[in-house]
């Protein structure tokens, strides 16, 4: 008697211990971190297949040394100088085989082509650089040079207070500058995006959208080898199956619950639940390029006119915290004072009378169709903003848009009321106002309310430049006023970040900001 093969994905994962899988609820975008700004994609590219000079550690909240061992400032806050890591090797993989170790051209290659435009790799990205571009970075970095091959000098057009912890984020990691020829020279540099190269713990081999990605160990890992083998993303949308397939040992990792299901799987005995406070919003961005959202009564009627308590309670079923603004409360420069909106729809009706809308308008609230940590229930949360709207006279149609092309068609300012979230991935509060507040963020599309203005734009740029957290926290909460003073979002709420994981794994930590490192992550047999 023959017992059929069941497929790899779905059979049950105990007996492989040297293989973790890991339950995830989107497809990346693809795997050029730079082009991308959604952290599904930093996941999958730079958090297991690359590194950046500088790590963040959430823990301590400090920097520490990646692929630089050291780094120096100058007096004027303007030099930064970096001694890399000597031996670092770059993936062995079918389609490239480095001839040498990482070095300084590396670096270089990595920032010149997205800040130099006459750079030949420059225009090689379809989606441009959004995170380098909502930074300013090119206008900010005067400087990339190469004192040695393990010497790396930037030099700045001004101080700026972020700039090392920037250098921590997912799209700042280093590329190789020769596999980037390769493939220059070949003319396929589109394949950069579905062949990657790092240096980091796990070497892509396979990506099936919307099924899974499949990585092996990098035995040649600077930072150690991992404890697994192999490690397989298994893209799985809806929260209630991932669960499922943790229980059956299908999955050891299942990010993303869903509050009830984190209840639950406390309850069950092969499975423990790992939590942490987020660093994290949710909100629905107002695009204020769009009439009558242009009108800050009209985005002040629309929070009054929101019952934010009920949503919690249906969506995140008390597994989260109000949103009041940008900020989670675990910012140092949160502006707790700040008196938000209650829930006033006869407020709201007069708002909408004065702006000239008594008859009210037509609209569009734009979800995801699956679930996220920061979008828990994405059908309910918009059928309940659409029936709050409905009683206060705006007639909101949903549409529910795939992940992938949910993001390309926000960043392009498509969207009218669009459900979203952002992670803050560097611990500077600045992480949530450049990106989302600041006038090049509307260009480079990261900037989902669409809100370019002078003044707050100076608060921004103010605060960066400032060495004082004193300072740069009076400026931040400024802008916090401000925000809320034009209603720019209508914050949801700052989750708990938990994930769900069987009792054998040992080694994983949650990330604050939605980060993911499996390189500790072991399986007890």
């Amino acid at each position: 008697m023959r017992l059929a093969a069941l497929p790899l994905l779905f059979a049950p994962l105990l007996a492989q211990a040297a293989t973790l899988s890991v339950c995830t609820e989107a497809s990346p975008e693809g795997f050029d971190v730079v082009q991308y700004n959604s952290l599904t994609t930093t996941n999958a590219s730079a958090d297991v297949l690359m590194n950046r000079l500088v790590d963040f550690d959430a823990t301590s909240g400090q920097l520490t040394p990646s692929l630089a061992d050291s780094w120096a400032v100058s007096s004027d806050g303007l030099s930064y100088s970096f001694k890399l890591h000597p031996g670092v090797k770059f993936h062995h993989t079918e389609w490239f085989t480095p001839s040498r170790e990482l070095n300084a051209d590396d670096v270089l290659f990595s920032l010149q082509r997205m800040l130099d435009p006459a750079h030949p790799w420059h225009k090689t990205a379809a989606n441009s650089y959004p995170h380098a571009q909502s930074m300013q970075l090119a206008s900010l970095i005067r400087q990339v040079e190469a004192p040695d091959p393990l010497s790396v000098r930037i030099t700045l057009a001004h101080p700026d207070a972020t700039f090392l912890a920037t250098l921590s984020m997912g799209f700042a990691s280093i590329y190789s500058a020769e596999y980037a020829e390769q493939l220059l020279k070949a003319g396929t540099p589109q394949l950069l995006n579905s062949q990657p190269i790092g240096t980091g713990p796990f070497v892509f081999k396979r990506f099936q959208k919307d099924a899974l990605v499949r990585y092996v160990a990098n035995p040649e890992y600077f930072a150690g080898a991992p404890a697994v083998d192999a490690l397989v993303f298994a893209i799985t949308p809806d929260a209630n199956v991932r669960l499922q397939k943790l229980r059956r040992g299908e999955c050891h990792i299942a990010l993303s619950p869903k509050p009830l299901d984190v209840r639950a799987a406390a309850q069950d005995p092969s499975l423990q639940v790992l939590s942490t406070p987020a660093f994290m919003t949710a909100f629905v961005a107002l695009n204020s390029q769009h009439a009558p959202l242009d009108k800050p009564e009209v985005r002040q009627a629309i929070n009054l006119a929101f019952d934010k308590a009920s949503y919690l309670k249906a969506v995140f079923e008390d597994g989260a915290t109000a949103a009041n603004g940008p900020y989670p409360p675990n910012t140092w420069s949160y502006a707790s004072a700040l008196p938000g909106y209650a829930h006033d729809p006869a407020q709201a009706r007069a708002l909408l009378a004065k702006a000239g809308l008594a008859e009210g308008f037509k609209t569009t609230i734009w979800t995801r169709p699956s679930s996220s940590l920061l979008n828990p229930n994405p059908s309910l949360g918009a059928q309940l903003l659409q029936a709050d709207l409905g009683e206060v006279g705006i007639q909101a149609e949903i549409r529910v848009i795939e992940w992938g092309e949910l993001i390309r068609r926000a960043k392009a300012g498509e969207h009218d009321l669009l459900f979203m979230g952002w992670a803050g991935d560097n611990g500077d509060p600045d992480n949530f106002l450049t990106p989302q507040f600041s006038c090049a963020a509307v260009q480079s599309g990261t900037n989902f309310a669409r809100y370019c203005a002078k003044d707050l734009d100076q608060l921004i740029s103010a605060g960066k430049r400032s060495a004082s957290q004193d300072e740069r926290s009076r400026l931040y909460k400024e802008a916090q006023a401000l925000i809320q003073q034009q209603a720019l979002w209508l914050p949801l709420a700052h989750p708990q970040a938990s994930v769900l994981a069987r009792k054998q794994i040992s080694g994983y930590q949650v990330s604050p900001f939605g980060r993911q490192d499996f390189a500790k992550v072991s399986l007890q047999r």
